[in-house]
């Protein structure tokens, strides 16, 4: 028994024993000499050389660069449907067909009216020709010559009209057979067979045709801060939810000058190239675009953490935060290049140093001038801020 209570108290005080190593080696670190110094508070990046690019972003519909909507001129019902939804038609393929029952009808009624137009045309005309002959012998007057006359001229005006009304006819019959105008695919279909058509004030649409799928084109909106960058011919990428692990590319096709304003927010239409040779791209998907707008190469490089870094102190005196340098939109120099600040150590204190800066990839910016050099390091972080009642002390946990 006596045995055992010493085996537990030998093992109580080897647990006190390394409790007690432990503590003073935990002590011994925090009261360290340069523990609490100002290297190791603030976190520091050394300032680099690389390639930066720089984008404008914006979401936008594909489409294709032709599309075509067939529509009916003339009203009538559904007879037979040739074509259906991803068809390939060629130009002047039969897509629909009207029943012509009506506009044959009236195309009948009209090659009657220029028969009775032709009758009465042979009459006017014998009838000025007696009346001319019976004149000449001065046996009717000069009056009834001139009404012969005239009803010849009404004869024949009545026989063009006939004419036209025929040639009218014969179009709206032939416009009873729906023909494609261009070569490529059917894209939409409106209608069924036994559906009517009703051609009134405007051609209704019954087909939606894209002429060539291997091209095509992505619709965007950019705001207008963005679009004094963008120009024609700059390389874009994109990127669509149907492929998510793929990137494409493209080429800034257009910058519409027409704006669209939206609740006070103005907007361009700008219009990207697309090669769809794999025609896996369609038509109204949403395409998430990225514009390259500018390039470096081998410059110096900021990350844009230490841009935005300011010591705790100025932080407490500031009642706003100023906007983000690293993106270009910070203060300026004389209407120059924009200014930043970065801050260094120097004997253990901070030291602030204004910097000129240039293009940004939302990572790193790039900085101009000599006033800090490759290999320098900044600080981007405060590892230790101070609390919030101004004190400092050790964190419990």
């Amino acid at each position: 028994m006596k045995s055992i209570l010493f085996k537990l108290l030998q093992k109580k005080i080897i647990l006190l024993a390394v409790s007690s190593l432990l503590l003073a080696i935990l002590l011994i670190w925090w009261l360290a000499p340069g523990k609490n110094s100002a290297e190791s508070r603030y976190g520091t990046v050394l300032v680099e050389r690389g390639s930066l690019t720089q984008t404008v972003s914006a979401n936008g519909t594909l489409n294709p660069v032709k599309l075509v909507n067939v529509g009916s001129q003339v009203s009538g019902i559904v007879k037979k449907l040739h074509v259906d939804f991803n068809d390939h038609v060629k130009a002047g393929q039969i897509l629909l067909e009207l029943d012509p029952a009506l506009m044959q009808a009236q195309l009948e009624q009209s090659l009657s009216n220029v028969a009775a137009a032709e009758a009465q045309l042979e009459l006017a005309t014998a009838n000025e020709t007696r009346t001319r002959n019976l004149f000449a012998k001065e046996y009717v007057t000069k009056q009834e010559l001139d009404q012969s006359l005239q009803a010849l001229k009404a004869a024949r005006a009545q026989l063009a009209l006939a004419s036209a009304q025929v040639s009218r006819d014969r179009t709206n019959l032939s416009n009873t057979i729906i023909r494609s105008p261009v070569s490529g695919v059917v894209v939409s279909r409106v209608v069924d067979t036994g559906q009517t058509v009703a051609a009134s004030l405007q051609a209704p649409v019954l087909f939606t045709i894209a002429q060539d799928l291997s091209k095509m084109q992505i619709d965007t909106s950019y705001a207008e801060a963005d679009i004094g960058a963008i120009h024609v011919g700059q390389a874009a990428a994109f990127r669509v939810d149907a492929f998510p692990n793929r990137s494409f590319s493209g080429v800034v096709k257009q910058v519409r000058l027409n704006p669209t304003t939206l609740q006070n927010v103005v907007t361009y239409d700008v219009v990207v190239g697309v090669d769809n040779p794999e025609q896996k791209l369609m038509p109204g998907m949403t395409a998430y675009v990225n514009i390259t707008v500018a390039q470096r190469q081998d410059v110096l490089m900021l990350p844009n953490a230490a841009l935005r870094f300011r010591p705790a102190e100025q932080v407490k005196r500031e009642d706003k935060p100023r906007g983000d340098p690293g993106k270009a939109k910070g203060e300026r120099n004389k209407d120059k290049a924009p200014m930043g600040t970065v801050y260094m150590l120097e004997n253990g204190q901070i030291k602030p140093i204004r910097v000129s800066v240039g293009i940004t990839d939302n990572r790193f910016t790039e900085v101009l001038g000599d006033t800090i050099k490759e290999g320098q390091a900044v600080i981007t972080e405060d590892r230790k801020p101070p609390a919030k009642d101004g004190s400092r002390g050790m964190r419990l946990f």
